[in-house]
């Protein structure tokens, strides 16, 4: 091989096209690890603008990377490599999602991840229109219309659980970390002792649970403590929901 091979081989054709459609990849998916890395997660800068690199660099490869091999007899199929990317992603963002009993952490990063390779791979195939908009959707999700959506009125402010449970066992420590462990703030509204058939003695508590999840993942956890009685939803004075939903 001559030194004017080795330099064609360093440089061709689509050199130039590819180094631009790779700088684009690296600038869009950069935006989109920022937003991660200024939210402490797992996956942040470095994780997004490598796997949008990655994909790029793939469907580059797919794209471009075979073209002295064709001839009239010899077919490629650039898709096959971007279709490989895809599948190759799903467990990579498979590793950052995170579930323990009723929560699951991770969804939005596993997400972002997933669209960091779309971006890449947009931008490998030249549709840098697509990748630019796919970016700058993806940032008016995360940074403005997602606290927008937490802004909403928040059902659960205006319900109240009534737990009733076994007094001087030491029940009421136990439903206020199962709340805490599933993320909800706990406030007591009101209490009163009374007693049972059996003669022992109850405690009943109306509770305000505030949290971004929904109460019905709050209930059963109540309900599996030993001591507790009964759980009750109270959306209203007159009316008011069991913990299975069903109406009393």
């Amino acid at each position: 091989m001559s030194e004017t091979d080795g330099f064609v081989g360093l440089l061709h054709g689509t050199s130039l096209v590819e180094a631009q459609l790779m700088l684009a990849a690296f600038v869009l998916c950069s935006l989109l690890g920022l937003e991660r890395q200024l939210r402490q997660k797992a996956a942040g800068f470095r994780t997004h603008v490598l796997v949008g690199m990655g994909s790029c660099a793939f469907t580059l490869v797919s794209a471009y990377g075979f073209a002295m091999v064709l001839a009239d007899d010899v077919t490629l199929d650039p898709s096959r490599i971007a279709a490989q990317v895809v599948s190759g992603i799903g467990f990579l963002g498979a590793g950052v999602i995170f579930k323990g009993r009723n929560m699951v952490r991770g969804l939005t990063t596993a997400a972002t991840v997933w669209v960091s390779a779309a971006v890449g791979m947009a931008c490998g195939a030249g549709m840098l229109s697509l990748a630019a908009l796919l970016t700058a959707l993806t940032l008016l999700t995360l940074f403005v219309i997602a606290p927008l959506i937490r802004r909403l009125p928040d059902p659960n402010s205006r319900r109240l659980v009534r737990v009733t449970y076994r007094d001087g066992a030491g029940i009421l420590r136990e439903v206020l970390a199962a709340a805490t462990g599933l993320g909800f703030a706990t406030s007591i509204e009101h209490s009163r002792r009374f007693s049972g058939e059996d003669g022992e003695p109850l405690v009943e508590l109306d509770i305000r649970f505030l949290g971004r999840r929904p109460l019905r993942m709050l209930l059963p956890e109540l309900l599996d403590i030993e001591g507790v009685e009964g759980v009750t939803l109270r959306v209203s004075r007159e009316h008011s929901v069991d913990a299975d939903g069903d109406s009393i």
